[in-house]
């Protein structure tokens, strides 16, 4: 039977605002959902408030020192932390971990390797990549395997996908729902170097695999302004 995606929550735990942002926004980009807090306190909050799957805390906040937040995390629960900061001294990092963090991360840092770091630290806390990501999509009628990069038409018939097609729809079926940017497309390995032509070409090109009229296209709807954005509701089930 399928159901609604139980995506992990993460809590993000920053003064910057702008950092606190941007981080969340890349996180949802990759499938997360995530509660912001700006110290210490509004974190306190937000654990109260419910479930929190993984903590992603600077060290240096204005009101309490990380260090003493992520104690005050690890008295009450085995929630998960990763601690991020800008000092560079080793033994920061070995404090941190001492003090029950499950990683750590020194600014600046590569968000693609925070995401991977928090995916290994989710499956060693038992969240397994199913429930994180989900095995299959459907949509429409389509049914995405995530696991076998397939996609199978609402006919039975499997759908032809490139390695770009796959990370393209991939990505907008985690936004169902949320326009995708150029920049966001961009930002996929597989079409790092594209410009915005080559873009609008690969969209073109999978709308024409699944069906879509391009005059008037119904699955990839173009959003002025802001890039795609798959229409209807996307379930997955494992």
């Amino acid at each position: 039977m399928s159901q609604t995606a139980v995506f992990p929550v993460l809590l993000v735990v920053d003064d910057d605002r702008d950092i606190r942002n941007l981080l969340s926004e890349h996180l949802e980009q990759h499938g997360f959902r995530t509660v912001k807090a700006a110290d210490g306190r509004a974190m306190r909050a937000a654990l109260e408030a419910g479930p929190v799957d993984l903590v992603v805390l600077d060290l240096n906040l204005p009101d309490e020192d990380g260090l003493s937040l992520c104690r005050a995390i690890r008295a009450t629960s085995r929630t998960p932390v990763i601690m991020l900061t800008a000092r560079g001294d080793p033994i920061d990092r070995i404090v941190g971990l001492e003090m029950g963090a499950d990683d750590y991360m020194a600014k600046p840092f590569e968000p693609r390797e925070l995401v991977a770091r928090i995916r290994t630290v989710l499956r060693r806390a038992g969240h397994d990549r199913d429930r994180i990501e989900g095995r299959h999509a459907d949509f429409s009628g389509w049914s995405l395997d995530i696991a076998a990069r397939a996609l199978t038409a609402p006919d039975g018939r499997l759908a032809p996908l490139s390695s770009a097609d796959f990370d393209l729809l991939h990505a907008l079926v985690r936004n169902g729902g949320r326009p995708l940017s150029r920049e966001r497309i961009r930002a996929l390995s597989t079409v790092a170097d594209a410009d915005d032509r080559a873009i609008d070409l690969r969209v073109s090109r999978l709308r024409q695999k699944l069906g879509d009229d391009a005059r008037n296209p119904a699955l990839i709807r173009t959003v002025r302004s802001l890039g795609y954005m798959l229409s209807g509701p996307v379930t997955w089930r494992a």
